[in-house]
């Protein structure tokens, strides 16, 4: 939803409406994750995308359907047959879609979602795209409290808790219930949409690694906060892709921050007056990934001095270091694909091996 929100609020200000096309599970090597979005709007335009370009065409006709009766639609697209103008993905995929109506009367609950998208506070919406009934109804999930009504209050109980942990974790993906929302039940599917706040970088330290790491890692999506003790370093000139720049000793500043299982943490001094501390902080945190730069020399008398600070080996077990995958990178840059990389394969479960050597699905987490 997140890359049509802007068209969708113009719509919403000029009082018309679209049919919202959205991913909803994924097969094999599908183009678009789940949660991909599509617009079909009452001016006969289409903005965004599923599948860059197999399945535009057939679903954009589905949205014009939805537009003239407001009934929701669930659609399933698969491999292309021998037929040149058959509905499917070359690549293989399946996608299942769910089209839906969007306007005031619809989703007055719209302009919530994107107020809290705009403020970069989490909230995820779960809608109901296949069962008995109330398909179509919408619950928004934030920390805490929700809004709007699935159909029950026994359905909205049971949604609300999933979502929670969903939104927690920022997955966007299909549960399935009973009519009622019996966990054990089957009937009823439901689909989240985490709409978390970006994902965070941290850089600690202020190398010449560290400003093509900065570049790298907002091409990835996340937001990025350079930090280091010295200022002649930590500047915006030298950093000026950056959301954040800090002056500060990095540990002192980790401690302050607000860190979950999404957040990237790239310990790149290399120091031990920097590194230690900022390792000791970064190490007992919940985040999802922290890695160290260093020679193997470098990282073994790291380990002795993060020993005597009191780590565990299970906490150094967290530890990627030295830091990134084996690319032969030379280069400033190289070696900042190389953490990157290293980053991707934590977050998505790859295995970090040639593809041409691997069997079975090329995207992690994607059904067989």
């Amino acid at each position: 939803m997140r890359e049509v929100l802007a068209e969708l609020q113009s719509i919403r200000i000029r009082g018309g409406s679209a049919a919202m096309a959205t991913v909803v599970r994924t097969w094999r090597s599908a183009p678009s994750p789940a949660g991909a979005s599509m617009l079909i709007t009452d001016q006969d335009a289409a903005v965004g995308s599923l599948s860059g370009g197999c399945v535009e065409g057939a679903v954009f006709t589905v949205g014009q359907q939805v537009l003239a009766d407001g009934r929701p639609r669930f659609e399933t697209y698969g491999i292309s047959d021998d037929d040149a103008y058959a509905v499917g993905l070359t690549c293989g995929g399946i996608l299942e879609v769910f089209v839906e109506r969007v306007d005031a009367g619809t989703w007055p609950e719209l302009e919530s979602v994107a107020e809290s998208i705009a403020r970069q506070e989490p909230v995820a919406v779960a809608t109901i795209v296949r069962g008995p009934h109330f398909v179509g109804r919408h619950l928004l999930v934030r920390p805490g409290h929700s809004e709007g009504s699935l159909g029950t209050e026994r359905l909205d109980h049971t949604v609300r808790e999933d979502a929670s942990g969903m939104l927690a974790a920022g997955a966007t993906g299909l549960l399935h219930y009973g009519p009622d929302g019996e966990r054990l039940g089957e009937g009823l599917d439901v689909f989240v949409a985490s709409q978390a706040p970006p994902a965070q970088m941290f850089v600690l330290g202020a190398s010449d690694v560290s400003a093509v790491l900065v570049r790298v890692g907002k091409i990835l999506g996340f937001r990025v906060t350079v930090c280091d003790a010295r200022p002649v370093f930590a500047t915006r000139q030298r950093f000026p892709g950056a959301d954040e720049v800090v002056v500060d000793w990095p540990h002192r500043w980790l401690e302050k921050q607000p860190i979950d299982e999404r957040t990237a943490i790239a310990v790149l001094t290399h120091d031990p007056k920097f590194d230690v501390p900022a390792l000791t902080v970064a190490l007992r945190t919940n985040a999802g990934y922290v890695g160290a730069m260093g020679s193997r020399r470098t990282h073994a008398e790291r380990l002795v001095r993060l020993k005597a600070a009191g780590l565990t080996d299970d906490e150094l077990s967290r530890l990627h270091a030295p830091i990134g995958l084996d690319l032969g990178a030379r280069t400033p840059e190289e070696t900042a694909i190389s953490i990157a990389a290293e980053i991707i394969k934590e977050r998505r479960g790859g295995s970090g091996q040639q593809l041409a050597t691997t069997e079975g699905p090329i995207h992690p987490g994607v059904h067989p």
